[in-house]
């Protein structure tokens, strides 16, 4: 498939009409035939997303491990 460059106008109009659909990706495939539009996921990499998250310190993933625990003994219960 050979990409097309389109103008800013209508880009943003293209984006208003997504927006309205609820689609946000910014990557999408529009097959006018089919009449549907297919939003394509975002490729991030393991180190964007831990990045995107913010790393756990040392204390915190602890008390997140003792919450798992404590979980799973209620329902073991």
């Amino acid at each position: 498939m050979i990409p097309k460059k389109i103008d800013q106008q209508t880009a943003s109009a293209l984006k208003s009409i997504l927006q309205k659909l609820n689609i946000n990706n910014s990557r999408v495939l529009i097959d006018l035939e089919k009449q549907t539009v297919e939003a394509q996921e975002d490729d991030y990499s393991i180190d964007d997303l831990l990045e995107a998250a913010g790393a756990l310190s040392p204390e915190r993933g602890k008390e997140l491990l003792d919450e798992v625990k404590r979980s799973r003994e209620e329902w073991d219960s």
